[in-house]
């Protein structure tokens, strides 16, 4: 069985696996691989370091850690089991020489399987997944486990375990992962709880006892929390580094969201945090999720990073693209005077020329969410105006009809003065999907006096007349404009927070692309950069 590892994956089954639900997104190989590259070359040859996948789902990670120790305590591995591998398959008898390096490698795996490598499934049936990964056995002391333990789960665990639940009746979440009992009860559509061991315990060095040199994986990402329209989820991929960190590994590497850079519900102090850690040597970001997960798509793209526990100092942040060759910079997190990741290193001159100028932003001018508190899914309304009634700009997900309705001035309970108003205003859900030229948002539009929007709608500025508002709509049109939105922008919502780099303008002028390249001093490399990333809107 000590061949098993040599060569036999390929093509490989692992790339070829559907995922299971939105927090099981399954690791490519050629991915894993690529997040152990940034580990150095002599732990592989150390017979003493110890990994961990605390939320493994095929055992990628696992198998691929497993082949680079047998490698790296077996320098000769390859080459002498091809030759072995080419006697067995023409039936040739092995020599003595062969017959000793086997007896030879057999302890180096001993060892590797059982003191070095070990993994925390997510699911029953993840945990086993990874071991016919790891161990070619779905049951490590089957006969056919590369390694036969004594136990059928080796040292790749799962635990059936519970949420536990706090709060009002009705109300209860629980008291580690935060979900409410009410969504998980309503969605729960088999046995799996999606209370995930390393989460949910307040110790999780006593989950295996020992101290682990690297801690690896792409753990659950969120679930539903049964918030807002349609689906709005509760990340957990923050927990899942929050209690690795408590082990006190010397590294640390994870497939996380990058919408951690600047949004995210509930990440305020996660991000902080991250930000301002200067133990996280390297950070590969992908705005576009496709070159990590093909046909996923995950809004705000992915990223991974290593976090070393003994270095401190800048982070080298690589941008990957699929049109533009992949740029590195070194450089902290957190820019000075800023409280989000600024992921493109080629945007930071440009931020930096903007911000110099210390103009107001439009931050202070973006409503709050929702001024008028008229819901989304608001349905009394009518199609035709009365006499003393309010236009009413909608626009429901899925559905076209009646974007312009009309509503009874006395139905509006907040802001009723604001209704006499102009207003702009831009959808705070963006079109399209994580591609590149990306338009950020939609097309904005004028709200007149004696008109109101649902929450849909997010009132960018209140105006003196039609013509600033035409003025302030080609500004946001402008590449500019859209650009500085999208250094802060990583989900598919919009926020009032997104603006908070867009310099204001005189709106008694018209403003261009060129007159704001000219303004803040934008080279034709940097002007080349912007076009790069955003599209125009016609």
């Amino acid at each position: 069985m000590a061949d098993l590892y040599a060569a036999v994956y390929n093509p490989d089954v692992l790339s070829c696996l559907a995922n299971l639900s939105n927090d099981e997104v399954f690791t490519p190989p050629e991915l894993a691989n690529q997040v152990l590259d940034m580990l150095p070359e002599e732990i592989w040859r150390d017979p003493n370091a110890r990994f961990l996948d605390p939320c493994s789902k095929t055992g990628i990670f696992l198998r691929e850690i497993a082949k680079r120790l047998i490698r790296g305590q077996m320098p000769d591995f390859d080459q002498r089991m091809v030759i072995i591998d080419h006697k067995r398959a023409n039936n040739e008898e092995l020599s003595a020489v062969d017959l000793a390096y086997l007896d030879r490698l057999q302890p180096v795996l001993d060892h590797i399987f059982r003191e070095q490598v070990f993994g925390i499934g997510i699911t029953q049936l993840t945990a086993l997944m990874t071991r016919r990964s790891l161990y070619c056995s779905k049951w490590a002391n089957g006969k056919y486990s590369v390694v036969e333990f004594d136990s059928s789960e080796g040292n790749v665990r799962y635990r059936d375990l519970q949420h536990t639940w706090t709060g009002a009746k009705g109300k209860e979440r629980c008291k580690w992962c935060g979900v409410p009992r009410a969504t998980i009860e309503k969605n729960r559509t088999s046995d799996e709880s999606h209370a995930y061991e390393l989460i949910h315990t307040p110790n999780p060095e006593v989950i295996y006892d020992m101290q682990f040199d690297v801690i690896v994986g792409n753990p659950p990402y969120q679930l539903n929390d049964g918030g807002g329209e349609g689906s709005s989820a509760l990340p957990l991929y923050n927990r899942f580094i929050e209690q690795a960190e408590k082990l006190n590994p010397r590294f640390l590497e994870m497939i996380i969201p990058a919408r951690w850079y600047s949004g995210g519900k509930g990440l305020d102090s996660f991000r902080d945090m991250m930000l301002r850690d200067d133990r996280i040597r390297l950070l590969h970001d992908f705005p576009e999720t496709s070159m990590c997960f093909p046909g996923q798509n995950i809004r705000g793209g992915v990223c991974y990073f290593l976090w070393e526990r003994d270095y401190h100092g800048p982070t080298t942040v690589f941008n990957h693209s699929t049109t533009h060759p992949t740029s590195s910079s070194k450089r902290f997190l957190l820019e000075k005077g800023a409280t989000t990741f600024i992921r493109y290193n080629d945007a930071i001159s440009i931020l930096n020329k903007v911000q110099s100028l210390k103009e107001e932003t439009y931050d202070e001018r973006v409503m709050a969410r929702n001024p008028f508190g008229i819901p989304s899914n608001y349905s009394a309304f009518s199609k035709t105006p009365a006499e003393g009634s309010l236009k009413l700009y909608r626009s429901r997900r899925g559905s076209s009809d009646d974007k312009v309705v009309y509503i009874e001035s006395g139905d509006v309970k907040k802001n009723k003065s604001l209704s006499q108003e102009w207003r702009v205003l831009v959808s705070k859900a963006s079109p399209g999907g994580d591609d590149y030229p990306h338009a950020i948002f939609s097309t904005p539009l004028i709200s007149e006096p004696g008109s109101v929007s649902t929450e849909t709608y997010l009132v960018v500025d209140r105006l003196k007349s039609e013509e600033e508002c035409l003025h302030l709509i080609d500004y946001m049109k402008t590449r500019f404009f859209r650009f500085l939105v999208s250094l802060i922008k990583t989900t598919q919502n919009i926020s009032k927070g997104c603006f908070a780099f867009v310099p204001v303008q005189d709106l008694q002028e018209d403003w261009t692309d060129e007159k704001l390249y000219l303004k803040y001093g934008i080279t034709a490399t940097e002007q080349a950069f912007i076009e790069s990333l955003i599209r125009p809107i016609e």
